[in-house]
């Protein structure tokens, strides 16, 4: 990531990191819900993310369908490696199996980022 993506990347978070940026990323998460769930440790077609920000990419306990390339990632998920995973995951860590193609805008990464934060 170019060092300018990522500091306007950590100023969005710092200027709207507020209850009403989460809830904006609570509407765009609806996109994710049909793979992931936010409100119980419960998987789906994708491991839940209930307190997926600090933990370790491929940990979440119980789910046994992470590829090899995220397993072995050694990532944590932070604030920076959730956008650059929101942006194009496959990009990220080619061979991952979602499929999601990635969102573009930085403010709705954010938003999300800062709703999984609540999580």
């Amino acid at each position: 990531m170019k060092f300018s993506k990522l500091l306007s990347f950590l100023f969005l978070i710092f200027l709207f990191n507020n209850n009403a940026f989460a809830a904006d990323g609570k509407k765009l998460f609806t996109k994710c819900k049909a793979c992931h769930a936010v409100d119980a440790e419960k998987h789906k077609v994708g491991p839940h993310l209930v307190g997926i920000v600090g933990r370790k990419a491929g940990a979440a306990a119980g789910y046994k369908k992470y590829s090899k390339a995220l397993k072995e990632s050694g990532i944590v998920w932070d604030e920076a490696n959730l956008d650059k995973w929101l942006t194009n995951p496959k990009g990220m860590y080619p061979g991952t199996k979602m499929i999601y193609p990635g969102l573009k805008k930085a403010e709705d990464r954010a938003a999300i980022i800062e709703y999984l934060k609540t999580k």
